[in-house]
């Protein structure tokens, strides 16, 4: 009984510390999330837009004291009427690619921080599903874990420098301010917003995002069961409105 016990203990604890190893944007851990959301509102005809974000971390270690972290977000969307009467398109939207690099230990205070670029490349299958521009500027991100709390904030910067000419310029501003709380038992409670300003247009997109999780174990294979509401505070007149949920499933591959 005691082996057994210490055996589950064991087994809690490390489900515990994978999730809030999620819970950092730049953990040095292989994760694939597949989150998908929906939103509705869009335009003068209440357009609404499905979409799965294939969102692969991936850190490559450089030497005794860095990492390199890959973030990639890949959209597959499918949408109806989100530019006035406009029909239905689905497939791919552009790719927003991110690398990390951070020190390998935390900071003073336990400060874990990465920066570096991030680009924003052209692969919509449709017009109304990307912008047609390729992008790029800085990213960073910035948190502390302190006991069953995770508090932070990333942010990049992304300004066009090629593409069809016909199409808006791109300079826009991402803001995600986070906080988590992750229990014992590999509960993990999020809010966070995914602020985007738009300085060609002078709008705020802002929706604030309350999700659920919970880290499970399957056959060995550590997966992240996700569901949460979102509400839009901001956004402009051609985007979403009211309330929007997302659901995710990601699975984890530690070291």
């Amino acid at each position: 009984m005691p082996a057994l016990f210490l055996t589950s203990t064991a087994l809690a604890q490390d489900a515990t510390d994978l999730a809030k190893k999620l819970s950092n944007p730049i953990a040095s851990m292989i994760s694939v999330p597949f989150q998908f959301n929906y939103d509705s509102g869009y335009g003068p005809n209440d357009g609404d837009k499905a979409y799965v974000n294939i969102q692969p971390v991936i850190p490559f270690s450089l030497n005794d004291n860095w990492n390199i972290i890959s973030r990639t977000i890949l959209p597959v969307a499918w949408q109806n009427d989100i530019a006035g009467d406009s029909g239905s398109q689905f497939g791919l939207g552009d790719i927003t690619q991110s690398l990390f690099f951070s020190p390998k230990a935390p900071g003073p205070s336990g400060i874990i921080w990465g920066a570096g670029p991030v680009f924003l490349i052209p692969t919509a299958t449709d017009d109304l599903l990307g912008g047609e521009k390729w992008g790029a500027g800085p990213t960073g991100v910035l948190l502390k874990q302190s006991g069953p709390w995770t508090v932070g904030v990333l942010a990049n910067h992304i300004w066009s420098f090629a593409g069809d000419g016909d199409r808006s310029s791109i300079n826009s501003t991402f803001l995600q301010p986070f906080v988590s709380y992750t229990t014992k038992d590999a509960w993990t409670f999020a809010l966070n917003t995914e602020s985007t300003y738009n300085w060609e247009a002078s709008q705020w997109s802002v929706p604030i995002n309350f999700t659920v999780s919970k880290l499970i174990v399957l056959d060995k294979q550590p997966i992240s069961l996700m569901a949460g509401v979102r509400y839009w505070a901001e956004s402009p007149d051609s985007g979403p409105d009211g309330f929007g949920f997302r659901t995710a499933v990601t699975f984890l591959f530690p070291k």
